[in-house]
């Protein structure tokens, strides 16, 4: 089950820390080895269900046939910051016009071919404007609001969250 736009950025908020309003227009590059958290610095899965922050699917398991590395802990420290994140798209909600919601993906095949990434290395993303994908092994630049606020979906456990600005070709 997915969860809505509305019900992410509501939890990304809630979490977030203020930020002055030049902090917050900075882009920040972020590699994939950013999201997992050193040390202390991040808040376990079970935490952010106590705290109401990850809902299950219907059943509260996974339903894919894959199974999925446990995350140990997602971090919080670019919550409701601005950032730019590269990786694969994996389609969840798409139209004629393009991709709305979607799964970003370190690699080629995540959550598809292979067992999906640990949930601290997936971003479900959303946007208002469909982007037009050209296929699975196209990459892509994802630059927008960033948070905790992880979901579950057929596919796979998620840790983070990013209500999409812009979405462009890699490169």
């Amino acid at each position: 089950m997915l969860t809505t736009r509305r019900e992410l950025l509501a939890a990304m908020a809630a979490i977030s820390l203020p930020l002055p309003l030049a902090a917050r227009d900075e882009v920040i590059d972020l590699e994939w080895s950013d999201l997992i958290p050193q040390g202390d610095g991040g808040m376990s899965l079970d935490r952010l269900r106590q705290l109401g922050v990850v809902e299950h699917n219907q059943h509260g398991e996974l339903s894919s046939g894959f199974e999925q590395e446990e995350a140990a802990a997602v971090t919080t420290e670019y919550n409701g910051k601005i950032v730019r994140l590269p990786g694969f798209i994996v389609p969840l909600d798409f139209d004629a016009k393009g991709v709305t919601a979607f799964i970003l993906a370190p690699f080629v095949g995540a959550c598809i071919h292979v067992p999906p990434p640990p949930a601290n290395q997936l971003v479900f993303v959303t946007t208002d404007r469909p982007y037009e994908s050209k296929g699975l092994y196209d990459p892509v630049n994802v630059t927008g609001m960033f948070g905790t606020a992880a979901t579950g979906t057929q596919l796979a456990q998620i840790g983070y969250a990013l209500s999409a600005d812009e979405i462009v070709p890699f490169g």
